[in-house]
């Protein structure tokens, strides 16, 4: 009976080495996709990566249990979820934006005045397509209308 016990014990403590072990590296691979995902948002947008405190019900150093572990998987990946949208609300953002400069730049009398900046582009710097009059106020009379980018930030060193 006692030798019985002991093969139960063993068994029971390789299985939960095991599930400790695949929880351990889908918390990994959560969190390197997470870290993923904000390398790709950052220069242009952020993705929220704060982190929930784990559980804690006891004060000092201790070894996570198996609910626990399930816990910050599903934490990681409830972030990792709302990452992707807000990075697809990005992408959605950048691409209307492009449509935008394309419309002006094949037809600018139709878009007069219009606005697109670099930013949302998805592109770094600060320059700004505009649709202007060729000419000033001469050129606005007459329609003839132009498309032109912005030098940039005034101050940039």
């Amino acid at each position: 009976m006692v030798e019985l016990d002991v093969v139960r014990t063993e068994a029971g403590r390789e299985t939960e080495w095991l599930a400790r072990r695949e929880l351990r590296r889908q918390i990994a691979a959560l969190e390197g996709r997470l870290s993923s995902a904000l390398v790709t948002a950052f220069p242009y947008g952020t993705v929220d990566m704060d982190a929930p405190a784990p559980p804690a019900r006891q004060p000092g150093p201790r070894v996570l249990g198996l609910g626990e572990l399930e816990e910050v998987r599903d934490a990681l990946a409830a972030r990792l979820a709302e990452a992707a949208r807000e990075i697809d609300a990005l992408a959605e953002r950048q691409a209307r934006a492009r449509v935008r400069l394309e419309r002006m730049l094949l037809q600018p009398g139709r878009h007069r005045l219009e606005r697109v900046a670099n930013a949302e582009l998805g592109e770094g710097g600060c320059g700004v397509w505009q649709v202007r009059p060729r000419l000033g106020l001469i050129g606005m009379l007459m329609g003839w209308w132009q498309v032109k980018l912005s030098s940039g930030c005034p101050l940039a060193t």
